[in-house]
């Protein structure tokens, strides 16, 4: 193979000594920690030789580099990807279940397969205007030529099969693909799914293609996606996922045509080493997003933005790290290996942008974009992904990474009791995921933590027993996502939708989307009705305020915002106090022009249709159809979901309906017109019609006995302090901790600040912890006033500092350029 020298940005690459941010001391390296030199040298490696045969183990690398590596090598590489490689046991119960699975998705999609037809190589895909028609005839042609490569499937070898996959492969290039071909409707589907998956059959069925063949289908490939920096007929550079999968179109392709210079361009592109640093897919899009206006890709807070400024860690983000870690072993230990310092950033991925937004096996359908309107995204098939991609980078993270990621891994697998990961997961992935839970290292066990990502208007709150997602927007970040005729009910997605998933694991899965009532998400703050179908819809906000601040190594987090709704008049602020077991949700100044505003308490999908609601202790019906105005509620408790209490009561509507509908109704594009149906529980508040100044107050309490609800509704563990337009607060009894959003300037009880500010001040025998940031991400700084004597400073973040000021303390905190980020500042008393 041809080999091109790496830029000698990557010769000057310093070893350093110091632990990279986030280590622990190891037996790695002469000097016994894990350094960003080990890690590097550990991904030049990646893809275990036990997991994936024909990639060199770690350790190797140097030696690896040193000898050539032929295409050959480097097709085998994929081919063991694509099929497990050698050496399948098919006597393991487990591999032979996978193979099982392989030979019958090659079944399924190779009915209907027909060469000698005119309008298209399937039946149900001959549309010359949709573009997913093409990529999908590719995927069904990679399919079915994977089980006609992996020993012990029915299509194994079979010699007529591979000649109508030839046949087919002359017909998509003769008819639909290629240079002779004008592409239409998406480009995605010409320049990046088609050419993935007819790159995969390339590969699978190589040795039978012959020169022109091969020739034929390289070229196809190179005429739409010719170069990793390019991208689009307007020559655009491609940015986040796009980029990853244009380069791994373009490698693989390279490799096809023994191309060492392409594949030193897919290198470089990870790093945009011949660009302005700006799109390159390892740095942390924070310093470049503002200047390039784009902000795509991975933020250090956790945060994934695609499409300029949805939120997509459980989408595009996802599909990032699965090719990027593909990419990785194919060109591990080869004069091509990524040694970019950057790579380090893909362990604050995994820990930041994926682990707190992962409950169970599903991925918080807040960050997934218009993926949560396609069926075959559901069931928690999008965090089999991170999985698989998590998989395939341990070995190029050794020592403590690596540990790390292998608790995490296997604490993932463990912990979804709804859907078996070794029971869907492909061959490769099956063998190398294995080896994992086969490590001694122990699994991490479940997440308790609370995460917030300002970055992109998130928050998650995991507590051992529940798991609870926020999704807000704002000026900065977009509402939610609807192109391609998908999505089309997403209305109300970040309008404060708090999605709470407990031991119900199938909750959002088994067609949760289309059915449920999108008019009436969980959480949010509406104007009743449904609005027209919101394809092509994407804006931001004419707010600033969403976001929070989180006390650091606690399960305490104050989150807001303020709502200005799309498409209509209504506004408000809204406010959750996640402290610990029990979210504090509070409402003000709730106004509309017109319509009637709700605010939705619950929105459930039944696991037991009869479920029990009880109302002030009582037994509300179960029978579907079932509608009240319930007056005078205390407290709620719904079976299998959890507690609401409502210190000062208040009126709520109730409903118990089947819901049925089709996912066509919600995606045109891949949606069917089979009907589903669900059984659904809605409480909401109302409003009233044109409300001014209304509001709400309630405590959420998860996966709470309605024992303990009925015990909290007589003695609330969490009081309000203030609702008002200027500041929402609560106060928790056990340890007198103050959680604040202040909307302006003003003023709860003895804590004070000069503008929008989160605060968080939590005293803890003789000291007191202040966590605050600035949600608006506007203000240069924020001043707190403390009115509690006696205390004096024990820690500070930098540009936090405290001063005597009056009866109290005086706390000021330089907040520019922190987008959103919490500030820390300890006190003690004397």
């Amino acid at each position: 193979m041809r080999r091109s020298p790496r830029p000698s940005t990557a010769d000057t690459f310093c070893e350093g000594s110091a632990m990279t941010p986030g280590t622990t001391p190891g037996t790695n390296g002469t000097n016994g920690t894990t350094t960003r030199r080990t890690v590097l040298a550990g991904a030049a490696a990646i893809g275990a030789a036990a997991a994936l045969p024909l990639v060199l183990p770690a350790g190797s690398a140097r030696a690896a580099a040193a000898d050539p590596v032929d295409a050959a090598s480097l097709r085998t590489r994929w081919h063991t990807l694509l099929t497990g490689g050698p050496g399948l046991d098919l006597s393991d119960p487990q591999i032979a279940a996978a193979v099982a699975r392989t030979g019958k998705a090659a079944t399924t999609s190779v009915k209907g397969l027909d060469p000698t037809r005119s309008d298209g190589l399937f039946p149900d895909l001959t549309s010359t205007t949709l573009s997913n028609h093409v990529t999908t005839s590719f995927k069904r042609l990679a399919t079915v030529a994977t089980a006609w490569a992996v020993p012990g499937t029915p299509q194994y070898g079979d010699t007529a099969l591979r000649d109508l996959l030839l046949a087919g492969i002359d017909w998509m290039l003769t008819n639909r693909y290629g240079p002779g071909h004008t592409r239409f409707d998406n480009d995605w589907d010409w320049e990046i799914g088609s050419a993935l998956a007819l790159n995969d059959a390339t590969v699978l069925l190589y040795d039978a293609l012959g020169a022109e063949r091969l020739a034929r289908i390289t070229a196809a490939v190179l005429h739409y996606t010719p170069d990793p920096n390019l991208w689009r007929a307007d020559r655009q550079i491609a940015t986040g996922a796009n980029r990853v999968w244009i380069s791994t179109v373009v490698a693989v392709n390279a490799v096809l045509r023994d191309s060492g210079d392409d594949l030193a361009r897919v290198r470089d592109a990870l790093s945009d080493v011949e660009g302005s640093g700006a799109n390159s897919v390892l740095a942390y899009n924070d310093a470049s997003a503002a200047a390039e206006g784009t902000g795509e890709g991975f933020y250090s807070d956790g945060s994934f933005l695609q499409h300029y400024k949805h939120p997509y860690n459980g989408g595009y983000g996802k599909e990032l790290l699965n090719n990027l870690s593909r990419l990785l072993n194919l060109l591990a230990g080869t004069a091509w290996t990524v040694t970019d310092p950057d790579l380090d950033n893909v362990r604050g991925w995994v820990d930041e942008g994926f682990d707190p937004l992962l409950a169970r096996g599903d991925v918080m359908a807040s960050v997934c974009g218009r993926e949560i309107a396609r069926p075959s995204k559901q069931g928690h098939v999008s965090a089999q992904t991170v999985i698989e991609a998590v998989v395939r980078l341990i070995p190029g993270f050794p020592g403590e990474t690596a540990d790390r990621f292998t608790a995490l891994v296997k604490q993932w697998i463990a912990e979804d009791t709804y859907r078996d990961f070794l029971a869907v997961t492909d061959l490769a992935s099956l063998v190398a995921a294995r080896q994992v839970i086969a490590s001694p290292v122990p699994a991490r066990g479940p997440l308790v933590a609370h995460k917030q990502h300002p970055r992109m208007d998130k928050a998650a709150h995991h507590r051992p027993s529940f798991a609870l997602g926020i999704s807000a927007y704002s000026s900065r970040i977009y509402n939610y996502e609807s192109i391609q005729n998908e999505n089309l009910h997403a209305w109300h997605l970040s309008d404060g939708m708090v999605l709470l998933y407990t031991d119900d694991l199938g909750h959002y899965s088994e067609d949760y989307w289309p059915t449920v009532d999108p008019a009436r998400l969980p959480g949010t703050t509406v104007i009743a009705g449904h609005p027209a179908d919101a394809a092509g819809q994407r804006t931001t906000s004419t707010a600033d305020w969403a976001g929070g601040t989180a006390l650091p190594a606690t399960t305490l987090g104050a989150y807001g915002m303020e709502l200005r709704a799309f498409g209509s008049s209504l506004q408000g602020l809204k406010s959750w106090f996640c402290l610990d077991d029990v979210i504090a949700c509070v409402g003000s100044g709730i106004t509309a022009d017109a319509g009637t505003a709700e605010t939705v308490v619950e929105n459930r999908k039944l696991r037991d249709p009869q479920a029990a609601l009880l109302v002030n202790g009582e037994a509300a019906p179960a029978d579907t159809g079932w509608s009240d105005q319930l007056d005078g509620v205390r407290w709620l408790h719904l079976a299998g979901t959890g507690g609401y209490v409502f210190p000062e009561p208040v009126t709520l509507h109730g409903l118990r309906e089947d819901r049925t509908a089709t996912w066509r109704e919600i995606n045109l594009k891949y949606g069917t017109d089979t009907s589903v149906t669900r059984p659904y529980l809605t409480l909401w508040q109302d409003h009233g019609t044109a409300p001014s100044g209304a509001g709400y107050f309630w405590l959420q309490a998860p996966a709470a006995s309605a024992d303990r609800t009925e015990q909290w509704a007589s003695a609330p563990p969490v009081s309000l302090v203030s609702d008002s337009t200027a500041v929402h607060a609560v106060r928790r009894g056990a340890d007198g901790l103050l959680a604040a959003n202040f909307w302006a300037a003003g003023a709860a009880q003895e804590l004070a600040s000069d503008g929008p500010a989160s605060v968080l001040v939590r005293p803890e025998g003789k000291t007191v912890t202040v966590s605050l940031s600035d949600p608006t991400q506007l203000r240069s700084s924020v001043a707190l006033d403390l009115a509690l004597r006696g205390l004096t400073v024990v820690s500070a973040d930098p540009g936090v500092s405290a001063a005597p000021s009056g009866g109290g303390i005086r706390i000021t905190a330089d907040t520019a350029g922190r987008h959103g980020a919490t500030l820390n500042l300890t006190l003690k008393r004397s």
